[in-house]
């Protein structure tokens, strides 16, 4: 008796026919890539977010950026001076040397000490407590509040001649004064202020604190590390990203900083300029002096030192931050 043995036999499907003249083949290749992107239905969804880049951005930086080489006082046709502006605010506009002064000194001393309690807070709040919710959210309530006008007009009276500041100076035998008066000491309380409003960074600086990993610490514990080594040697160097993150967006939103001067001064921006921050002089020359064309050179100005201050930290991040390579 005899068997037979067969082998299975496997067969292939023949390969898609693909056309070998060139032009054909990329026709049917734009076509498969129209299948898989959905053809112009994605542009159609995406169509009001480009209406408002165009119409409410591009275009009124374009606008912008025209009205600052005219003369414009928002009720007359703009007339075209060049360059006049740009000369009259580098060469001849003292007050505008006093807002840079004022705004650098607000920018290099509010924006270090905000992120030093930033951090500190949110290294004192990275544990497991009862009630720690409760905790962090007070932390971070001056942050929702201190842009507000009310917060600006408490702040004026607290740090004036008769405010708290100068009754609990005086339990210490300290006699207080104007603080918000005084040419000295003016700026410093917009500083306070802006120190005060640390809640923003503390909440990013608390979601790096716990990325990072515990295994680290266990093990640089055991090798005899105290809190001091620990922090320079594992947290600052693994919290470098968070620390370069808050140190663009804190140096951005100090420079637009307009609310709290405002308020504090009257809008007047004394004494003598003290507190007559960037861009409370540009909404001064553009809005109360009816300066338009003035004011939007001012805007450009500020717009070129944020991009050069932007640029100046990733250049330098390179060699300070460090990420997971």
């Amino acid at each position: 008796m005899t068997t037979a043995k067969t082998d299975d036999v496997v067969k292939e499907a023949p390969a898609p026919a693909f056309p070998s003249d060139r032009r054909e083949r990329e026709r049917m290749r734009r076509r498969l890539a129209r299948q898989r992107g959905g053809g112009w239905w994605p542009y159609v969804f995406l169509a009001p977010w480009f209406v408002g880049l165009f119409g409410l951005t591009i275009y009124p930086m374009l606008d912008s950026l025209y009205l600052s080489f005219t003369d414009f006082d928002l009720l007359s046709a703009p007339d075209w001076v060049g360059t006049k502006n740009y000369e009259h605010m580098f060469a001849e506009d003292p007050v505008f040397w006093d807002t840079v002064h004022a705004t650098l000194l607000y920018v290099a001393v509010s924006v270090p000490l905000k992120l030093a309690l930033a951090l500190g807070v949110a290294m004192l709040l990275n544990r497991d407590l009862k009630g720690i919710g409760l905790y962090r959210a007070a932390f971070y309530l001056p942050s929702l509040l201190g842009g507000a006008v009310a917060v600006a007009i408490v702040w004026r009276q607290v740090f004036g001649g008769d405010g708290l500041f100068n009754d609990f100076l005086a339990w210490f035998g300290v006699e207080g004064q104007d603080w918000i008066s005084s040419p000295d000491t003016a700026i410093y309380t917009l500083i306070l202020l802006a120190v005060w409003q640390f809640g923003t960074p503390m909440v990013i600086f608390l979601a790096g604190l716990k990325q990072l990993p515990r295994d680290v610490y266990e093990a640089a514990s055991i090798d005899g590390a105290g809190p001091v080594t620990r922090f320079f040697r594992i947290t600052l160097p693994l919290l470098t990203p968070i620390v370069f993150f808050n140190v663009v967006l804190q140096i951005i939103d100090a420079f637009k900083t307009f609310t709290p001067a405002f308020v504090i001064s009257n809008g007047t921006g004394g004494p003598l300029n003290s507190t007559m921050l960037y861009s409370l002089y540009l909404y001064k020359k553009g809005f109360t002096d009816l300066q338009m064309g003035y004011a939007s050179a001012m805007a450009w100005v500020l717009f070129l030192v944020i991009a050069g201050f932007t640029a100046v930290n990733f250049i330098a991040g390179r060699y300070w931050v460090h990420y997971d390579d």
